[in-house]
Protein backbone atom coordinates (compact mmCIF):
# COMPACT_ATOMS: atom_id res chain seq x y z
CA UNK A 1 0.00 0.00 0.00
CA UNK A 2 1.09 3.69 -0.91
CA UNK A 3 1.99 5.62 1.91
CA UNK A 4 -0.62 8.53 1.18
CA UNK A 5 -3.48 5.63 0.74
CA UNK A 6 -2.57 4.01 4.24
CA UNK A 7 -2.52 8.09 5.67
CA UNK A 8 -5.97 8.65 4.22
CA UNK A 9 -8.05 5.22 5.72
CA UNK A 10 -5.53 6.44 9.42
CA UNK A 11 -7.68 9.55 8.94
CA UNK A 12 -11.05 8.50 7.87
CA UNK A 13 -10.90 6.10 10.42
CA UNK A 14 -9.83 8.29 13.11
CA UNK A 15 -12.85 10.48 11.46
CA UNK A 16 -15.50 8.13 12.03
CA UNK A 17 -14.25 6.85 15.61
CA UNK A 18 -14.59 10.91 16.95
CA UNK A 19 -18.10 11.09 15.14
CA UNK A 20 -19.58 7.56 17.03
CA UNK A 21 -17.78 8.79 20.13
CA UNK A 22 -19.74 12.33 19.94
CA UNK A 23 -22.75 11.20 18.96
CA UNK A 24 -22.70 8.17 21.79
CA UNK A 25 -22.02 10.86 24.49
CA UNK A 26 -25.03 12.99 22.79
CA UNK A 27 -27.24 10.84 22.56
CA UNK A 28 -30.10 11.56 25.05
CA UNK A 29 -30.43 8.45 27.80
CA UNK A 30 -33.26 7.46 29.54
CA UNK A 31 -35.08 9.59 31.56
CA UNK A 32 -35.27 9.09 35.12
CA UNK A 33 -38.50 7.73 36.58
CA UNK A 34 -41.43 10.66 36.23
CA UNK A 35 -43.59 10.87 39.44
CA UNK A 36 -47.30 9.96 39.01
CA UNK A 37 -49.63 12.64 37.95
CA UNK A 38 -51.77 14.17 40.62
CA UNK A 39 -54.93 12.47 38.26
CA UNK A 40 -54.04 9.11 37.94
CA UNK A 41 -55.12 6.10 40.43
CA UNK A 42 -52.10 5.11 41.99
CA UNK A 43 -51.34 0.90 41.86
CA UNK A 44 -52.90 -0.68 44.57
CA UNK A 45 -49.55 -1.32 46.41
CA UNK A 46 -48.98 2.33 47.23
CA UNK A 47 -52.86 3.14 48.50
CA UNK A 48 -51.73 2.81 51.86
CA UNK A 49 -48.77 4.59 51.51
CA UNK A 50 -49.98 7.63 50.08
CA UNK A 51 -52.80 8.06 52.17
CA UNK A 52 -51.05 7.98 54.92
CA UNK A 53 -48.46 10.46 54.30
CA UNK A 54 -51.56 12.71 52.75
CA UNK A 55 -53.73 14.21 55.45
CA UNK A 56 -56.56 16.71 54.23
CA UNK A 57 -56.22 19.85 56.09
CA UNK A 58 -58.82 21.49 58.60
CA UNK A 59 -61.39 22.97 57.36
CA UNK A 60 -63.80 25.56 59.59
CA UNK A 61 -66.99 25.40 57.80
CA UNK A 62 -68.44 27.84 60.27
CA UNK A 63 -65.77 30.31 59.65
CA UNK A 64 -66.93 29.91 55.84
CA UNK A 65 -70.57 31.58 56.22
CA UNK A 66 -69.22 34.15 58.73
CA UNK A 67 -69.78 37.85 57.77
CA UNK A 68 -66.75 39.46 55.63
CA UNK A 69 -65.47 43.09 56.66
CA UNK A 70 -66.92 45.21 54.25
CA UNK A 71 -64.65 47.83 52.21
CA UNK A 72 -64.11 51.47 54.17
CA UNK A 73 -62.34 54.25 52.88
CA UNK A 74 -62.11 55.07 49.03
CA UNK A 75 -58.79 56.79 49.10
CA UNK A 76 -57.04 53.22 50.00
CA UNK A 77 -53.43 52.53 49.33
CA UNK A 78 -52.07 49.50 48.42
CA UNK A 79 -48.68 50.64 48.55
CA UNK A 80 -48.78 52.52 51.58
CA UNK A 81 -48.13 51.10 54.95
CA UNK A 82 -48.18 53.38 57.17
CA UNK A 83 -50.00 56.99 57.66
CA UNK A 84 -48.16 59.83 56.07
CA UNK A 85 -45.99 61.76 58.23
CA UNK A 86 -46.73 65.26 58.44
CA UNK A 87 -44.36 67.73 56.96
CA UNK A 88 -41.76 69.09 59.02
CA UNK A 89 -42.42 72.97 59.66
CA UNK A 90 -41.01 75.62 56.60
CA UNK A 91 -37.74 76.73 58.08
CA UNK A 92 -37.53 80.22 59.55
CA UNK A 93 -36.52 82.98 57.28
CA UNK A 94 -32.67 84.50 57.62
CA UNK A 95 -33.10 88.42 57.54
CA UNK A 96 -29.99 89.18 56.36
CA UNK A 97 -28.95 92.93 56.62
CA UNK A 98 -27.91 94.60 53.67
CA UNK A 99 -23.96 95.23 53.42
CA UNK A 100 -23.47 98.80 54.71
CA UNK A 101 -21.27 101.08 52.16
CA UNK A 102 -18.01 102.04 53.68
CA UNK A 103 -16.68 104.77 51.51
CA UNK A 104 -18.13 107.41 49.42
CA UNK A 105 -20.81 106.95 47.09
CA UNK A 106 -19.86 106.13 43.21
CA UNK A 107 -21.91 107.30 40.67
CA UNK A 108 -23.60 105.48 38.85
CA UNK A 109 -22.26 103.22 35.51
CA UNK A 110 -22.81 105.30 32.17
CA UNK A 111 -25.86 103.41 30.30
CA UNK A 112 -24.30 100.85 27.78
CA UNK A 113 -23.37 102.22 24.64
CA UNK A 114 -25.77 101.05 22.17
CA UNK A 115 -23.89 100.90 18.70
CA UNK A 116 -23.84 97.89 16.16
CA UNK A 117 -21.10 97.11 14.26
CA UNK A 118 -21.93 96.68 10.66
CA UNK A 119 -19.04 96.95 8.65
CA UNK A 120 -15.77 98.73 7.30
CA UNK A 121 -15.05 101.00 4.07
CA UNK A 122 -11.32 101.78 3.09
CA UNK A 123 -11.29 104.54 1.57
CA UNK A 124 -7.65 105.95 -0.39
CA UNK A 125 -6.19 103.95 2.55
CA UNK A 126 -8.24 105.05 5.78
CA UNK A 127 -10.94 103.18 7.56
CA UNK A 128 -14.45 104.16 7.95
CA UNK A 129 -16.66 102.36 10.64
CA UNK A 130 -20.11 101.95 9.72
CA UNK A 131 -21.95 101.77 13.09
CA UNK A 132 -25.83 101.38 13.58
CA UNK A 133 -27.92 102.61 16.49
CA UNK A 134 -30.69 101.00 17.72
CA UNK A 135 -33.32 102.98 15.23
CA UNK A 136 -31.22 101.54 12.38
CA UNK A 137 -29.90 104.97 11.21
CA UNK A 138 -26.08 104.10 10.17
CA UNK A 139 -23.60 106.67 11.46
CA UNK A 140 -19.99 106.55 9.55
CA UNK A 141 -16.57 107.79 11.05
CA UNK A 142 -13.27 107.58 10.92
CA UNK A 143 -10.46 106.59 14.65
CA UNK A 144 -11.05 109.78 16.54
CA UNK A 145 -14.39 110.99 14.97
CA UNK A 146 -17.32 111.65 17.10
CA UNK A 147 -20.63 109.10 16.71
CA UNK A 148 -23.93 111.39 17.73
CA UNK A 149 -22.04 113.36 19.59
CA UNK A 150 -21.80 111.20 22.35
CA UNK A 151 -19.16 108.97 21.28
CA UNK A 152 -15.51 108.50 20.40
CA UNK A 153 -14.31 105.91 17.99
CA UNK A 154 -10.89 104.77 19.70
CA UNK A 155 -9.72 102.35 17.23
CA UNK A 156 -11.02 100.30 14.24
CA UNK A 157 -9.97 96.68 13.95
CA UNK A 158 -10.32 94.11 11.18
CA UNK A 159 -13.71 92.54 12.79
CA UNK A 160 -13.76 94.90 15.58
CA UNK A 161 -14.34 98.71 16.69
CA UNK A 162 -13.41 100.31 20.06
CA UNK A 163 -15.80 102.96 20.95
CA UNK A 164 -15.76 104.73 24.23
CA UNK A 165 -18.00 107.93 25.48
CA UNK A 166 -16.66 111.51 25.28
CA UNK A 167 -15.26 111.54 28.80
CA UNK A 168 -13.13 108.38 28.12
CA UNK A 169 -15.71 105.90 30.60
CA UNK A 170 -17.56 103.28 29.30
CA UNK A 171 -15.05 101.94 26.55
CA UNK A 172 -16.53 99.25 24.65
CA UNK A 173 -15.12 96.43 21.72
CA UNK A 174 -18.02 95.87 19.47
CA UNK A 175 -17.64 92.93 17.22
CA UNK A 176 -18.63 92.96 13.41
CA UNK A 177 -22.17 92.19 13.33
CA UNK A 178 -23.40 92.28 16.68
Amino acid sequence: MAPERRKLIVFVAAAIALVAGTAYFLWPGPSAATAPASNERPAQGTVARSTAAIQAPDVHLPALGAERPKPTDASRNLFRFKPKPTPPPPPAPKIVAPPVPTGPLTPPPPPPIALRFIGIVEQSGRKIAMLSDSTGRAEYGAEGDIIQGRYRILKIGVESVDVAYLDGTGRRTIRLGS
